[in-house]
């Protein structure tokens, strides 16, 4: 069992960004996230391009060698030795590529090698390729180049190779070997859109359900096998990439999502994907660039830097429990030398260190935080409604105007503006694609899809592949309640003749709305607070985020949490079949946990009571 799954205490993404690195300093960086209450950390590295000096420490080490893998073995060392988990972002800047990926294991486009190079790692100047993620044999070779550092530092009981999220272009993603692959499968030569830009949405939908099937094969899985060879899990920020999200995710052993990049709502993606593929944690990269990336488009003021308010923190942490986040890792800690100290400056809140501006606050902060995971990955999800993922829809959107473009975005295939209808919220829904209803079966009028059993299926999407509809029609013949709200249509260039005879099949068997299917929400009531269900034996917990929760998105304002008194929000709460009045009072920055067991609603304490904030 990897620490994630036992200790559920907080970690830390640790940037190496700048030396001189020795064991004196190390030793004490830990000891004071030991003291704080962290669990461990993901060591990181970039280059220092934002530091007061701008200029390397010539006594850093060369990425890769000997002295560099000697540091990641005494690292790995220290933290056994203080009770902390150590694991390594496989590589220096995301996702994946070097100097060492040759020509032949570099990224391709329709148009021949890519012009992309990897910029921002430890090897600047040099700025290396990035490497070809259509090809599991690319990775191999580039895996083989990092394992010689990194094998002192890694182990399977305790050790995770992290992969950062997709930041890198995909639109024209491609390899020489697909056009045969395409046309077979497709019928047509894609050549010709792709000179066009792929502006036919169509091509453009069969090119990226190509793609990635392709990404998930050869990257995803392969990464995990990869992992899983040196001796250590894969934990994986799967958003971003050209792929159907649910099933990139459950490719993983650690689905881990971002905040507040991606807004809360986003992270039900890799939770439904945990929950369906029965992985027990689901990590989130948490407080980054919490009020703003800093950015020519973005000026995030400076008085606002290492300014971050616990209670902000606080309310950002409560909104991802209840998406299904059950381990933070904070974003981030720089790494600071006593011989440079001016060297740690960071380039994106939050700054975790001596010091910062909510210092005080770390441990009993750091507490509330392990409490809440502690009890979110307790016995298993439950969802009682599935929910389709309208993948086609977002692919055929194209790309985000510039109105709804943050730091990294490119398409609405992303899913960051994604959310569940809110006519489904009191059910507990969870995501679903394609891929896992063709691994579904109804039994007993519920479908059993991965390690979920939901008592109906909600689509509302314009478009729905062929190969998905099939199997919405053959679940709702084998007795499961499907609600369509809209009559979808076919997506992609290649149409089958029979497409509006299985749709119909679908409608005769279908309704249209929930009320008309025998699922019950396990909460019903009015404007509901974003909420997460688990269930344990015979017990349920629910974990409500208070209600200002549900206005979380990038970026955050400054005090964004004030609460002046107490907020109540009643509800009804499903005990044995039974509704049940509840009045949840949120008390100033408070969340709440519900555990209803033997016919009783029981409130737990997870109290934390952090400073209040202030605004501007």
């Amino acid at each position: 069992m990897h620490p994630f799954e036992r200790d559920s205490r907080p970690r830390v993404r640790w940037w190496w960004l700048d030396g001189p690195f020795g064991e004196e300093d190390i030793a004490a960086q830990l000891s004071w996230l030991r003291e704080k209450g962290f669990g461990g950390v993901e060591l990181a590295w970039l280059a220092p391009l934002w530091s007061k000096s701008r200029a390397r420490s010539p006594t850093n080490p060369e990425w890769l060698g000997e002295e560099f893998a000697g540091l990641l073995t005494l690292t790995k060392r220290a933290c056994g030795e203080r009770g902390l988990g150590c694991d390594f972002t496989f590589g220096s800047c995301r996702p994946f590529g070097g100097t060492c990926v040759g020509p032949g294991d570099a990224s391709q486009t329709f148009a021949g090698p890519s012009r992309s190079l990897l910029r921002g790692s430890w090897e600047e100047p040099a700025w290396g390729r990035v490497l070809n993620h259509l090809s599991a044999e690319a990775l191999r070779d580039y895996a083989a180049s990092m394992a010689r550092a990194f094998a002192g530092g890694l182990d399977r009981a305790t050790s995770a190779l992290f992969c950062d999220s997709w930041e890198i272009r995909k639109d024209d993603l491609w390899d020489p070997g697909l056009w045969d692959v395409f046309e077979e499968r497709f019928g047509y030569d894609l050549r010709p859109f792709a000179a066009d830009g792929l502006e036919d949405a169509h091509a453009r939908y069969d090119h990226r359900k190509l793609i990635s099937e392709v990404v998930i094969r050869e990257f995803y899985k392969a990464f995990t096998s990869v992992c899983h060879e040196l001796g250590a899990r894969s934990r994986v920020q799967c958003h971003g990439s050209p792929t159907e999200l649910l099933s990139a995710y459950a490719a993983v052993d650690i689905p881990e999502t971002e905040a507040v990049l991606f807004s809360p709502h986003f992270s039900r993606v890799p939770a439904s994907a945990a929950a369906l593929a029965g992985k027990p944690v689901v990590s989130c990269e948490t407080f980054t660039c919490l009020y703003g990336f800093p950015s020519r488009d973005n000026p995030v003021p400076r008085e606002l830097w290492k300014r971050e308010q616990a209670a902000d923190l606080k309310l950002l942490a409560d909104g991802l429990f209840a998406q299904g986040v059950n381990q933070i890792v904070w974003h981030g800690m720089p790494y600071w030398s006593a011989a440079r100290p001016d060297a740690a400056e960071f380039y994106a809140s939050v700054h975790v260190g001596p010091g910062c501006a909510f210092d005080g606050e770390l441990t009993a902060f750091n507490d509330y935080l392990r409490r809440v995971s502690d009890l979110m990955r307790r016995g298993r999800t439950c969802g009682r409604l599935a929910v389709y993922l309208p993948f086609e829809d977002q692919v055929l959107r194209g790309r985000l105007p510039r109105s709804l473009q943050v730091p990294g975005s490119q398409d609405f295939a992303e899913m960051r503006y994604v959310r569940v209808p809110e006519a489904a919220e009191g059910y507990a829904p969870l995501w679903v694609s394609g891929a896992f209803l063709a691994d579904s079966e109804v039994r007993g009028g519920r479908l059993h899809c991965g390690g979920q059993t939901f008592e109906a299926l909600y689509v509302d999407a314009r478009f729905v592949d062929y190969a998905t509809l099939v199997e919405m029609r053959r679940l709702a013949g084998e007795g499961l309640p499907v609600v369509l709200k809209r009559d979808p249509e076919e997506p992609g260039r290649l149409r089958h003749d029979d497409y509006g005879a299985v749709r119909d099949a679908l409608r005769s068997l279908a309704v249209a709305d929930l009320s008309e299917t025998p699922a019950r929400p396990p909460v019903r009531g009015g404007t509901l607070p974003w909420f997460w269900v688990r269930e344990e034996g015979g017990a349920t917990r629910l974990f409500f985020a208070p209600p200002k929760a549900r206005g979380l998105r990038y970026p955050m304002t400054y005090g964004q949490s004030k609460a002046d008194g107490v907020e109540t929000v009643d509800v009804e709460i499903d005990v044995e079949g039974e509704y049940r009045p509840v009045s949840l009072r949120f008390a100033p920055y408070q969340s709440i946990v519900l555990r209803v067991e033997r016919g009783e609603v029981v409130f737990e304490d997870v109290t934390y009571e952090p400073p209040p904030a202030v605004v501007g």
